[in-house]
């Protein structure tokens, strides 16, 4: 599923978890993360009171290291990102139970596993400096915190690690204590209550992660987020973008009118019907009820849709749920964290700092339920409207899928997965009949994912019993669309490679992980073409432009959004261009352009493939 702003800033706020293994000849190799062992733990207590007794947080962090280390010491994980989170949760733990040199040891290893370099030179930063202030012996630990922050922050190369600082800065802008137990509140707790304490390994981990940031980040926040300020003050310049240049207008004469479909959350098509790029079943009556050609969709004029419970409905925008704030108020909220995210004082980014900074716990989920609802509202047309940038021969056919935006998900059930899988496989066939050429798929899921929401619904007598249930969850989606996407070898396929900052393959990412010839994963970077913090990896094809790309949303405003949701339909719209000059071009071909065209760099042991669009076109021009 999509990734919300808010959520991506709340991510970063949290200091993380993790542990290196040792490999050795006798260890048993983990393939993909469903393989690692799982863990539980039991509180006799709540959630919150349990972070507010150190004693109780010792306790299971004790228990969570003592899983951990004897995971490194059975187990050979040859995924750098599972190293990372074990090393980031043995650091965390290392903090509460002051072993400050060992938490240093872990942070250097974790830092020789990265190989993103903004994420190396920032990772740790504010453990490094709270460690060193409470070392320090100093009267006044918030002062030598802050200066312990700058000395480390100062010297950072802005080119590098600019927009990290940036999030970093938005993310001590809207931590605070009735955040944290809010969300812990309504997402941890019941699933506490209904298993009678028990919890998973991800669990406690998210707990003990939580308790370092109520007790030493929140007391520290203005203190960091004005470190933050300082540095980027002083760095008042923007990284290059590398975009403009490798833009390419669609040639004179191109009469190719491909259809693409944005199988998304739905799109405004209000937007796109006035610039003729919307793609017509002709033989569908509108808005008069009834299935005209005897397709089996209603009114599906511009395209088809489906509900949260995989049911045929003729409307392709999802109406907004019901909420306490109007569309205009959220718009607002959403473009101040934008705001805050690019380091922008607007009155938006004012308006939602005094709006996150006043709520009561209790207050927390449906304010977060409500932006993320109009997340998801805002997703589809978002994506829609870059990939009909600049191209008028291009037609839009909408395919809706709905996405769940309550903090505690709907319980998976076998019986909707076969549902979702139906409708998955109908959706296919729907393309293949409407003669689409592309596809936009900026959505996925894994079946840690699944296993996470069996445990909030509290569905599993065992940790095994739901690992099991997940993966059945989950295979019957995973092999519904494989197939189907296997079975349109006539349709190129484009998906986000997802926003996890992790190997998509090894966590078994759908769609992102298919090895298909007509399945195209992309991954995002920034404006000067360098990875995301956030962009995952792994079986990722190329990268496109994936942060702070402007584009529609519902109304027609329009508004700057990140994530590698963006990066897909840049291929996208390039895809798109390709096919009006030469129609009959192949997926094969197709994607052959499309990679031909990239320049390639470096990244640890990675190769990074960035499209270029002008290059793209004009080696198609020297086929002809």
């Amino acid at each position: 599923m999509p990734r919300t702003a808010l959520r991506i800033v709340l991510a970063g706020v949290l200091l993380a978890a993790a542990a290196q293994p040792l490999l050795a000849a006798d260890k048993i190799r983990i393939e993909r993360a469903d393989d690692l062992p799982r863990h539980t733990y039991t509180i006799d207590t709540t959630a919150v009171e349990l972070l507010q007794d150190e004693a109780a947080v010792r306790k299971l962090a004790a228990a969570v290291r003592s899983d951990l280390e004897s995971d490194l010491a059975t187990y050979e994980i040859p995924d750098k990102t599972t190293q990372k989170s074990y090393l980031s949760t043995l650091r965390t733990i290392a903090f509460i139970e002051g072993r400050f040199d060992d938490a240093a040891q872990l942070l250097e290893q974790a830092r020789a596993l990265e190989d993103k370099e903004s994420s190396r030179l920032t990772m740790g930063n504010l453990t490094m400096a709270l460690m060193a202030a409470k070392q320090s012996g100093a009267a006044d630990l918030g002062a030598a915190f802050e200066r312990e922050l700058a000395r480390i922050v100062r010297p950072l190369p802005y080119e590098v690690v600019g927009d990290d600082i940036k999030q970093s800065k938005a993310s001590m802008e809207i931590v605070s204590p009735n955040l944290v137990i809010g969300s812990i509140s309504s997402t941890i707790q019941p699933m506490l209550d209904a298993s009678g304490g028990v919890m998973s390994k991800e669990v406690a981990i998210d707990l003990l992660g939580s308790y370092v940031t109520l007790t030493a980040v929140v007391p520290n926040r203005e203190r960091a987020a004005r470190v933050y300020a300082d540095y980027l003050a002083a760095h008042a310049t923007t990284k290059p973008d590398i975009w403009q240049a490798r833009a390419a207008a669609l040639p004179a004469g191109a009469a190719g009118q491909p259809v693409v479909a944005i199988w998304d959350s739905g799109v405004d098509t209000a937007i796109f019907e006035p610039l003729g790029q919307l793609w017509t079943n002709t033989a569908e009556i509108p808005a008069n009820g009834v299935d005209d050609d005897g397709n089996g969709y209603v009114d599906d004029v511009h395209g088809i849709a489906y509900t949260l419970k995989a049911d045929r409905t003729p409307e392709l925008l999802r109406p907004m749920v019901e909420t306490t704030m109007d569309r205009a108020t959220l718009q607002q909220y959403v473009k101040g964290l934008l705001d805050l995210q690019a380091n922008l004082d607007t009155p938006e980014a004012t308006a939602f700092k005094r709006a996150i900074g006043s709520l009561e716990p209790d207050q927390v989920r449906p304010f977060l339920e409500e932006v993320t609802a109009y997340n998801h509202l805002s997703h589809g047309t978002h994506v829609a409207g870059i990939a009909a940038e600049g191209n008028p021969n291009i037609r839009l056919l909408v395919a809706r899928i709905t996405f769940d935006h309550k903090m505690v998900p709907d319980p998976p059930t076998i019986a909707q997965a076969y549902r979702e899988a139906a409708s998955m496989v109908e959706t296919v066939a729907y393309f293949k009949a409407e003669g689409v050429r592309v596809v936009n798929m900026s959505w996925g899921g894994n079946v840690a994912g699944v296993e996470s929401a069996l445990e909030m619904n509290n569905i599993g007598a065992t940790p095994e019993e739901r690992k099991a249930l997940a993966r059945k969850i989950f295979d019957i989606g995973w092999d519904a669309l494989y197939d189907a996407v296997a079975a349109a070898p006539e349709i190129l396929f484009v998906t986000s490679a997802g926003n996890a900052d992790s190997d998509n393959a090894f966590e078994e990412f759908l769609p992102s992980s298919f090895d298909l010839p007509n399945i195209l994963s992309v991954g995002a970077v920034d404006q000067a073409g360098d990875e995301t913090s956030f962009t995952s990896f792994g079986k990722v094809d190329v990268y496109a432009s994936g942060f702070q790309v402007e584009s529609y949303v519902p109304g027609g405003d329009r508004l700057p959004f990140s994530g590698t949701s963006m990066s897909s339909p840049n291929v996208v719209n390039l895809a798109a261009k390709l096919l009006a000059v030469n129609p009959s071009l192949t997926p094969v071909e197709l994607r052959g352009l499309i990679e031909a065209g990239c320049d390639e760099h470096s990244t640890g042991d990675r190769t990074v493939r960035l499209i270029n669009p002008k290059r793209s076109l004009e080696l198609l021009a020297q086929q002809r």
